[in-house]
């Protein structure tokens, strides 16, 4: 390994922990205002209703992407952004200026400057600086709505399906190369050399090696939501507000994370959930294990 790789996987690993810290930084604003996607974040059937959702969505963008509809699959990916962000933006003013009078019109300017931005110049330092952002705000929002086993079938599902459609239907890879040409900033990129600029390049082969390392959003949202939600809905927090559960399954998405460090040096696309995800819940069940907490599981 070289250290400009190794530099690059540091540069995962960081965007990883700030996602996290950052989620559960905004859970509790989240939680107070009522930003919750499910009624009721113990049903088994919320995970199942996720899927559904996802895979309906990721159909309608291969269409768009199959008949040449890309402007309007970036239009949906830029409203949907928006929305995100308007989110994400009211809960870190509830937290450090609740009594702004014009906080509402802070957050709607904000989220406007903040996705036109991402969409007009999307160098990899603003996709990765925003994409925090939107991966905490998406991962507080499904933390808070999901109770610890859902989120665990959630996990697991997940996994399932990330593998399949990257190493059989290969599905999403089509998809991923879409968003790439169309420099759609809803991937974390991490540069492998000191020049390199997304905007010029994207992710082409130079000298047989590619400019960036590309990881999908979701590969740090999803661990991310059972650390949410481990801290939500688990034991009383502990050190630093966070919960032993919580560190427990940050500490092994962090490990799922190093894990596929292990074969990304292939080149070829990697199915990142099925390291992650595992790491994750196993670290929540080790933490479970020593902490002797296991009253998620109803018990």
């Amino acid at each position: 390994m070289n250290r400009q790789s190794l530099i690059s996987q540091m540069g995962m690993i960081g965007l990883m922990l700030l996602v996290d810290v950052i989620a559960l930084i905004l859970a509790s604003p989240m939680k107070e205002a009522g930003v919750m996607v499910f009624e009721d974040p113990s049903s088994m059937a919320n995970p199942l209703l996720f899927i559904g959702i996802l895979l309906a969505f990721t159909l309608l963008l291969l269409i768009l992407l199959r008949i040449g509809f890309r402007r309007l699959l970036t239009w949906i990916v830029i409203v949907s952004i928006f929305f995100t962000f308007i989110y994400t933006f009211d809960a870190i003013l509830q937290r450090i200026a609740p009594a702004w009078s014009f906080a509402g019109a802070i957050v709607i300017g904000g989220s406007a400057v903040a996705t036109a931005l991402l969409f007009l110049y999307p160098e990899w330092y603003v996709i990765d600086s925003l994409g925090i952002l939107i991966a905490a705000g998406v991962s507080a929002i499904f933390g808070i709505s999901l109770e610890i086993l859902p989120v665990l079938l959630l996990l697991v599902l997940l996994a399932v399906y990330d593998a399949i459609s990257v190493y059989r239907t290969k599905h999403m890879i089509t998809l991923a190369t879409g968003v790439l040409e169309e420099k759609i900033p809803i991937l974390f990129v991490i540069p492998r050399r000191k020049d390199y600029s997304f905007r010029r390049e994207g992710i082409r082969m130079e000298g047989g090696e590619r400019g960036a390392f590309i990881m999908g959003m979701g590969d740090l949202i999803m661990p991310s939501i059972l650390v949410v939600s481990a801290n939500s809905f688990g034991p009383a927090a502990g050190l630093l507000g966070i919960s032993a559960l919580s560190l427990g399954a940050l500490a092994g998405s962090l490990a799922g994370l190093g894990t596929l460090f292990l074969v990304l040096h292939s080149g070829k696309p990697q199915a990142g959930l099925p390291p992650i995800n595992g790491g994750a819940i196993a670290g929540l069940l080790i933490a479970s294990l020593i902490t002797g907490t296991w009253g998620w599981l109803g018990i």
